[in-house]
């Protein structure tokens, strides 16, 4: 009996890990920086930037170059021509992750405030596009243009990563489902901005040619950011790749217009990411489509109200002529 009675005792005397006991506390931080290295990189752009901020061994390790150029890769196949463009040797080994930051999230769509000095015009824009079908990346370019020429400042901006020569898909192609990835970046500030919605904002047929244009436009200000891929999805063939900006009457900006647009949005704050900001342009595209036939219809009407005016000048001035020739 008094040994039960000791037994009993010293069972209550003991104080097992599960019931808070004294025992020797494992954090995350005691796992190897391999094995912490490893799980960062499953994490998306913005868990790892937050992640940095949770102390300073986290932040050695989320701001480790190998993670963000694996990171922007799985995004952006492009990137990688990226270094071995002429134009953007001496990039130092943050210019993935500055590159995320600036590529990821959507640009700001309002104006500039008053007084706002405009940034400088870049003498070069580098794009790296890439296009996915159904999650399987079919296109992946990078296209180098001057854009300091008096024949690009002059004509209307566009810029083609794929034109004429096309290809063909290893399987027929839906329009709706295509994703665009569009980076435009400015190697002498080393600023970067995605000129496209990466979903199609719109997708039109032609049923004349049987071609189909999907849209992948972005709305800055006044202004929209118009990537546009024209494909024949009878036979998987994407004929053209191609960016311009449109004014809101539906007409082409000039090269140097369009180079001020693109620069203020590389300078502007970025909003959203994500589903949302996606649905967000989508909206935007529609409230600027809606806009741009409200003013045609405008202009219309009052074409009509001018030439009425002076069809009616000109019967009176008619009228008046004969009545002069009948009075004499």
């Amino acid at each position: 009996m008094a040994a039960s009675s000791q037994t009993e005792e010293s069972m209550m005397n003991y104080d097992s890990p599960a019931c808070g006991g004294d025992v020797a506390e494992t954090v995350i931080e005691d796992l190897p920086a391999d094995v912490l290295s490893l799980v960062l990189r499953r994490l998306d752009g913005a868990s790892l930037a937050a992640l940095g901020c949770a102390s300073s061994s986290f932040h050695d390790l989320a701001t480790d170059p190998d993670t963000w150029r694996g990171l922007c890769l799985a995004l952006w196949p492009s990137v990688a021509g990226l270094l071995d463009n002429s134009c953007c040797r001496g990039t130092g080994d943050g210019f993935h992750r500055a590159l995320f930051a600036d590529a990821f999230p959507f640009p700001a769509t309002t104006a500039a405030a008053p007084g706002t000095v405009a940034p400088a015009l870049p003498s070069r824009l580098v794009s790296a596009v890439d296009l996915h079908h159904k999650g399987v990346c079919i296109m992946s370019r990078v296209v180098e243009t001057d854009t300091s020429s008096a024949w690009f400042l002059g004509s209307p901006f566009r810029v083609d990563a794929l034109l004429q020569e096309g290809f063909s898909a290893a399987s027929s192609i839906t329009p709706a489902e295509l994703t665009l990835s569009w980076l435009l970046l400015d190697p002498s500030s080393g600023r970067a901005v995605n000129a496209s919605s990466r979903r199609p904002v719109s997708v039109d047929r032609s049923w004349l040619t049987g071609e189909t244009v999907a849209r992948f436009t972005v709305v800055l200000g006044g202004v929209a950011l118009d990537a546009a891929v024209t494909c024949d999805d009878r036979f998987g063939h994407v004929r053209e790749v191609s960016l311009c900006v449109e004014d809101g009457d539906g007409g082409g900006v000039s090269g140097r217009d369009g180079l001020a647009a693109v620069a203020a949005a590389m300078a502007a704050p970025r909003q959203g990411r994500g589903a949302e900001a996606e649905a967000q342009a989508a909206r935007q595209y529609g409230e600027f489509v809606k806009g741009k036939s409200a003013r045609k219809e405008w202009k219309a009407r009052r074409e009509g109200l001018v030439d009425l005016c002076c069809s009616g000048v000109g019967a009176a001035a008619f009228v008046g002529f004969l009545v002069m020739l009948t009075c004499r």
